[in-house]
């Protein structure tokens, strides 16, 4: 089994995205992160879920996780308006991982590797320098356990 047998399409944000698009896409999909591209198509970044939410959160909160409990329900829908006006580069970490990116030959045993090395929950799959789609780590595992 190869990345090419697990690959399939997947939608892509450019740095200029706005995050708020970016986290509907990923809610209406039900993505576990969404890959970034360059003006050409190219990947340069995979955007876990995590990622956005984290831009949502106020930092005390993730500094401090006790200071989240006391913040009640009604004043937490607050912060998800803060992404208004920011985007996707905002989102990505201040410095660049390596990116999850392989070639279509890839094995399942390279793939899981790949997702375990760079705690991507999805790894591009580029052939001849154009993105053919991703695979995901929900893909992968069902490929494992023989779903």
């Amino acid at each position: 089994m190869r990345a090419s047998d697990l690959v399939t399409e997947f939608p892509t944000v450019a740095l200029d995205t706005p995050v708020g698009e970016a986290a509907r896409l990923l809610a209406e999909q039900d993505l576990p992160g969404l890959i970034v591209v360059d003006e050409r198509g190219r990947p340069l970044s995979i955007l876990p879920g995590t990622q956005v939410l984290r831009l949502a959160l106020p930092t005390y909160c993730i500094d401090d996780p006790a200071l989240a409990r006391v913040i009640d329900e009604a004043h937490a829908d607050v912060f998800l308006r803060s992404l208004a006006g920011r985007t996707v580069r905002e989102a990505l970490p201040d410095k660049p991982r390596e990116l999850p990116v392989t070639g279509p030959d890839a094995t399942v045993l390279e793939l899981a590797t790949l997702m375990a090395r760079t705690h991507s929950p999805l790894v591009a799959v580029v052939d001849g320098g154009a993105l053919r789609g991703a695979v995901t780590l929900q893909a992968l595992v069902n490929r494992l356990i023989g779903q």
